[in-house]
């Protein structure tokens, strides 16, 4: 918005970047969060080495080498490469907008386990319902990925150095190039209305004026109703996960036909290499939608892949949902981080309130020439 010249004020009630996806320093404050009693042992170095995430995106992901080497894949994989909706020679048949995804992969004989794959680690469904829905949406899924992997090499994945607390803070700093302002510890006390639309936030005694607001759902829980829980448990180790080829980062998927579950179960792991634990140390994160009421046993299969593990950290998080677009009262609040391990899902969230703020589609391309315009001139300056 700031970029676009929208004049942007944000308030942040916490005094740290990040909200609900902080990444903690020193580890002595995950302690505190938890409220898990005494200090953490010596043998995890000092706590200014930790920079843990609360909510893992983002993530690396390697060693998928394997199945790209059997023929049939490997076929279905070149047709996706080749596939353009605007070219019916590359669609060997399908029709991209009628062809379901389950009539494409009986196509190319996939098995049930590289469909699995696919679907929940390429295309980065979290359920089979794409199954019976047009094929285009996962193709170009599909392309995403192979592209990404194409790209960066062994991994279609970014992570920033010193945790995804990084993120915002690069965030609000392009914010502040256009003439945006941020505040830290600044609490909320109302979003003021008038006539059923929202024209400013007081904090402190004073009133920021404003046309439209952007939050997540925490700063107005009448507006937001509940979906769902998310558990999550932070993992510390001395070592790497097995069989992954001692990977200082990894991502796995556990999907959800696998373990007989109607949502699948993510781990991400980094450690010292991307400057977030003590040296030698590793930082595992197992997440997925609460299904029972017992959320710790939903996880096992996912921990069983861990063991031994030196401490661990639960939470269970409610997800939460808008009640309304926002339309009439301006007010465009955020969907809950949900368990995936990625940001799809949450790019998808910012490019739907993006829709609904301006009525166009976000387009990256012109972001990119504003940026490189004032970029420029800094650098000839």
């Amino acid at each position: 918005m700031s970029v676009k010249g929208k004049k942007v004020l944000h308030m942040d009630r916490n005094s740290y970047y990040g909200g609900e996806s902080a990444s903690i320093t020193p580890l002595e404050d995950l302690f505190k969060r938890f409220s898990l009693p005494g200090s953490p042992p010596e043998s995890m170095g000092k706590g200014r080495d930790w920079n843990v995430d609360l909510i893992p995106k983002f993530l690396m992901a390697n060693g998928l080498m394997g199945l790209f080497e059997k023929r049939r894949f490997r076929k279905f994989l070149v047709f996706v490469a080749n596939f353009d909706e605007n070219d019916p020679k590359t669609m060997e048949g399908v029709d991209p907008k009628k062809t379901t995804m389950r009539d494409v992969y009986k196509k190319f004989d996939l098995g049930q386990d590289v469909i699995d794959f696919t679907g929940h680690a390429l295309a980065l469904y979290r359920t089979d319902d794409y199954l019976d829905q047009p094929c285009i949406e996962t193709i170009n899924r599909i392309k995403l990925y192979s592209e990404s992997l194409a790209r960066y090499g062994k991994s279609p994945y970014l992570y920033p150095l010193y945790g995804l607390g990084e993120l915002p803070q690069g965030f609000a700093r392009l914010s502040a190039i256009y003439g945006g302002t941020y505040m830290l510890n600044k609490p909320i006390e109302e979003i003021v209305m008038e006539n059923g639309k929202v024209v400013g936030v007081k904090s402190e005694g004073e009133i920021a004026r404003c046309k439209q607001l952007i939050c997540d759902p925490s700063y107005i829980m009448d507006r937001a109703n509940k979906v769902g829980q998310v558990i999550r448990m932070i993992c510390i180790m001395n070592h790497p996960i097995k069989n992954t080829g001692d990977a200082n980062s990894c991502q796995i998927i556990i999907p959800q036909n696998q373990v007989n579950r109607k949502h699948d179960i993510y781990v991400c792991m980094i450690s010292y290499a991307h400057n977030v634990a003590a040296q030698g140390k590793y930082i595992a994160i197992v997440s997925t939608t609460v299904e029972t009421s017992d959320p710790e046993k939903e996880i096992k299969p996912a921990l069983d892949l861990l063991e031994p593990v030196v401490q661990k950290f639960v939470s269970i998080s409610d997800l939460y949902a808008p009640t309304d677009v926002g339309a009439e009262s301006q007010i465009f609040i955020s969907r809950s981080y949900d368990a995936t391990t990625h940001f799809e899902t949450t790019c998808d969230d910012i490019k739907d309130i993006y829709r609904r703020m301006t009525g166009t589609e976000f387009d990256f391309a012109e972001m990119e020439r504003k940026k490189n315009d004032i970029f420029g001139d800094a650098a000839d300056q």
